[in-house]
Order: structure tokens, then C-alpha cells, then sequence
């Protein structure tokens, strides 16, 4: 199979859409999202040789959802038996530890363990231990209090046994995002930020199908996207939207499901803590999802959360007293040394839950239009075969896919604390002393690094856009000693590219 070496395609962030979507040339594929799901697919397709757009309303991709999860490479374990979701996140867990591998996004393999701190929780891990069964996990086993005190020493006192689940990841769920971005911008396809979509109609197309390889399926026939940046035309439509699935699927005429934000606030230790726990800490699972765990994270961290609140507003990503609270009370009594730490920062995010205990994909091959909606706290793990899935589907609603291509292969920065770093390699700094120039002390992030990710094919648009590819202000003092340098360099790029 030979490599992907078409021109790449554009980022833009302002002004009016580029000509490529107009009635001259509409593109064959226009996903709508920019976050690991949405990324991911538009990645995958970009292997056939299609004219592919991705419309995402925030200024950067992976901006929802995708940037603010407990960064957990699951196994599927607990997911539902014979569910669509258990089935892609059992597939996608294979592809996204082997695309790591190759693309250098750090992934730890520290393991899980399933804690019962009462009578009723220990009752039901033989139940849970069947389950990860009936999904295909065959590795996971119960051990008894003494056995989890030895691997855990610090815990609290109380818990009575444990479901081990010895492959469960952790993993950077920011660089994953950027990875299928860069990949798919290189091969063709255009990413239009801030570029929010308002209407979706349905065209007449007198050119019939576009130029693209893929494009010949003998319907005519084109969406018309109204979007806060101008008009787009594409003869095919996937919603990988998020949060607002609900709302674009709509505005195709359906009215199936309901996206309801959950809520999930998390604080992050200071990398101090890190020492204090060996795996991921998980409860016993409840309706409302895994409930609060404590886990270690690639950047060095420990994380305690999340909450699950359901609400209505679906940005409302701020944290709360109660919400934080209600954390350290559950922290205390899973790793009370933990609450002794300081806390880095707080975040929250929203999850987008439905009323139905899976994905909702589906084909509407009469309007040649995708909905991937209802994906949760598993897309991460998901994203690839997620995006594997969607081309199938397209597939056999007729699109022509030529033989795909392979991607050229990509080595992403390390972010991770588990493997090198710049600020450590003395051959790269001898070949280069920007990479032995420390900027932020906290994450010990050098010029070298900022400035690489500032000319990467995606680059960050702000401040937040550059910490998430560098640790840059992450740290324990939060940009308060680097802020001023970090912020100078950003402007610096920002005004020679202007």
C-alpha cells in the first residue's frame, strides 16, 4: 500500500470560506466537529483520495469534549455486552495503542482497579468480572483486601476487594486530537475554525458530482451549510458535532434523540502526589456513569473526579463549590493522603449523554448524511474505529471509495513524563540550544518546543491552543512566572505570520 502524498490542505480561521465548498466545487465529505471523533474520521477518509472539509465552531480542534476527559485508553471492560459501543471501543483500543506507538502520544499502561468499599459493591464484582467476559476481556481477575492493600498502600481504610483490570491506559487525549488533525490537513483536508454551522438545507446540484476520486455514485444533489463564515455545499454530511448532535441532526429534519450535558468536574494534583497511587482507582459503576476515580495522568499529575451532573446548558464548563467539594469528601476516603497535596488547577467538562445506553450512529443514505451522536466518555478509546465504522457505512450507502492510502508517518512532541524530553536530550540541544532554553519551569518547556508548535501544519490560535500542545502554563504555578515570556513568544508568532 503506498503513502499518502497529496498537497495539504488549509486551516483557516477567519474571513470567508475559501472557494473550494462553493457551487463550483463542492466537497465529496464535510464532517461537522473538530474533536477526536470528528478528527478521526475526517483522517480516515482522507486515505481515499476524497475533497473533504471539517467545519468546527470553537477556535481550535478538540476544543469540547476532547480537551477536558479523565484521559483514560480503556478496554471496554464494562461497557455494554452486544452493544455498538462495546464493540468500537474493544476495536478502537487495539488501533489507538498501536497509532501511539508509532506516533510517539504518550500511553501508560498502569492498569485499573475496580474498588468495592461495602458489602453491596464487593457483591457485585463477580457480576462485573462476567461482563468484562461476555465483552472479550478475558484478563481481568478479583483479588481480596490484603492483595489490593499490597498494591495499594495508601488507600483508604475500608475497601474490601478489588476487580483488576490489568489494561486499562492512560494516555494524552490532547495530542491524540492534534495527531488525526495534522494528519488529515496533510492529506487534503481543509479544516475551517471558528465556522459555526446555523442551517443545513438540502441544494439541487446541476454540476452533479464533484471532482474528487471518490465521488461518482451516480446522485446528484448537494447540502448547503450556512455557517457563521458563509456558505459551504457538500454532497456528502457527517455530524460528529458533540454536544450539539442533537441540534444539527435537527436541522436534517430528525428529532430521535436528545443530547443532555453531564457535567464532570475533576481537580488535578500537583505531580508531588504521584507517587501516592500505582493504578487507576475506579467505584463501582452507577446509571450515571463510572462515578469519581483517582488516576495518575501521563503529564505527571493525579486526578480525582469526575462528578456527573446533568444539566441543560451546554457550556456551562464552570467548576463549582459544591462540585469541588463533593470530590476531596470522596477523595478523602479513597486515597486520604491525597487531600494532604496541592491542587494544580480544577476543570470541568461535558459529556454528551442520551437516553440510550450506546452510540447512536446512523446512516440516512437518502440524504446521504451520518449521525455520530451520543458518544461519551469512551470516544477517546472509540475514535478510530468510530471512524472506521462511519466509512463502512458510507461505503455501503454507495460512496465510492478508492483503494486507500496509507498515511506518511508522524511523530508527534512528547508531553508525557514516562519517556524523554527535550529539556533531557543533550544531542538535541547540542544540535539545537533553543531546546535546552527552559521557559516554563513549572512543565519544563523549552523555546524550542514553543516555538515548533507555533509552525505546525495546525497551529495553536491561543494561549490555551499552546498549552495543550506544550504543558506550557500547566504547571504548578499556572503561567503566573511564565506567562509574560510564554505570552511574548505566542504574539511574536502571531505577528510574523500576519
Amino acid at each position: 500500500m503506498s503513502t499518502r502524498t497529496a498537497p495539504p490542505g488549509t486551516v483557516t480561521t477567519t474571513g470567508p470560506l475559501p472557494e473550494a465548498g462553493t457551487a463550483a466545487a463542492p466537497y465529496d465529505i464535510t464532517v461537522i466537529g473538530a474533536g477526536v471523533v470528528g478528527t478521526a474520521i475526517a483522517r480516515e477518509l482522507a486515505r481515499h483520495r476524497l475533497r473533504i472539509a471539517v467545519v468546527e465552531a470553537a477556535g481550535d480542534v478538540g476544543e469540547g469534549t476532547s480537551k477536558a476527559n479523565t484521559a483514560i485508553l480503556h478496554t471496554g471492560f464494562d461497557a455494554g455486552p452486544g452493544t455498538l459501543e462495546a464493540r468500537l471501543v474493544r476495536e478502537g483500543q487495539r488501533r489507538l495503542a498501536a497509532y501511539a506507538a508509532d506516533c510517539g502520544i504518550p500511553v501508560e499502561p498502569v492498569g485499573a482497579l475496580l474498588v468495592a468499599w461495602d458489602e453491596e459493591q464487593h457483591a457485585a464484582l463477580p457480576g462485573l468480572l462476567a461482563k468484562a467476559e461476555r465483552n472479550g476481556y478475558d484478563r481481568a481477575h478479583l483479588i481480596d483486601a490484603d492483595e489490593l492493600r499490597s498494591r495499594e498502600p495508601r488507600l483508604g481504610p475500608g475497601a474490601l476487594g478489588a476487580l483488576v483490570v490489568p489494561d486499562e491506559s492512560i494516555i494524552c487525549p490532547w495530542t491524540t486530537t492534534l495527531a488525526y488533525a495534522t494528519q488529515a490537513v496533510r492529506a487534503g483536508v481543509d479544516l475551517h475554525l471558528n465556522c459555526r454551522v446555523e442551517q443545513v438545507v438540502r441544494a439541487d446540484d446541476g454540476e452533479g458530482a464533484g471532482e474528487g476520486d471518490g465521488a461518482g455514485d451516480g446522485e446528484g444533489g448537494c447540502h448547503l451549510l450556512h455557517t457563521s463564515r458563509g456558505h459551504l455545499r457538500t454532497r456528502w454530511l457527517i455530524n460528529a458535532a458533540g454536544l450539539h448532535a442533537d441540534t444539527v441532526d435537527r436541522m436534517l429534519g430528525h428529532d430521535t434523540f436528545t443530547v443532555t450535558p453531564r457535567r464532570g468536574q475533576l481537580l488535578v494534583f500537583d505531580k508531588l502526589a504521584r507517587d501516592l497511587v500505582r493504578h487507576i482507582l475506579l467505584p463501582v459503576p452507577t446509571a450515571l456513569g463510572k462515578g469519581v476515580l483517582v488516576a495518575p495522568t501521563v503529564y505527571g499529575n493525579v486526578l480525582l473526579g469526575p462528578t456527573a451532573e446533568d444539566l441543560r446548558d451546554k457550556t456551562a464548563t464552570q467548576s463549582t463549590a459544591d462540585g469541588l467539594a463533593a470530590l476531596r469528601s470522596q477523595g478523602r476516603r479513597i486515597l486520604p493522603g491525597l487531600l494532604d497535596e496541592e491542587v494544580t488547577t480544577g476543570y470541568a467538562g461535558l459529556r454528551a449523554a442520551t437516553d440510550e445506553d450506546d452510540y447512536r450512529i446512523r446512516l440516512r443514505r437518502e440524504q446521504r448524511y451520518v449521525t455520530v451522536g451520543g458518544i461519551r466518555s469512551t470516544g477517546l478509546t472509540a475514535s478510530m474505529a468510530i471512524a472506521a465504522h462511519v466509512t463502512g457505512l458510507l461505503a455501503e450507502a454507495g460512496l465510492h471509495l478508492s483503494p486507500p492510502v496509507d498515511h506518511a508517518p508522524l511523530r508527534m512532541p512528547n508531553l508525557g513524563e514516562a519517556f524523554p524530553r527535550p529539556y533531557q536530550d543533550a544531542d538535541r540541544i547540542a544540535a539545537d540550544p533553543e531546546y535546552g532554553r527552559i521557559v516554563c519551569h513549572c512543565e519544563r518547556v523549552t523555546r524550542g518546543e514553543i516555538r515548533d508548535a507555533l509552525h505546525t501544519l495546525v497551529p495553536p490560535t491561543t494561549l490555551e491552543g499552546l498549552r495543550r500542545r506544550t504543558r506550557a502554563r500547566a504547571g504548578r504555578c499556572q503561567g503566573f512566572y511564565c506567562g509574560p515570556a510564554v505570552r511574548e513568544l505566542f504574539e511574536q508568532q502571531r505577528e510574523s505570520s500576519t
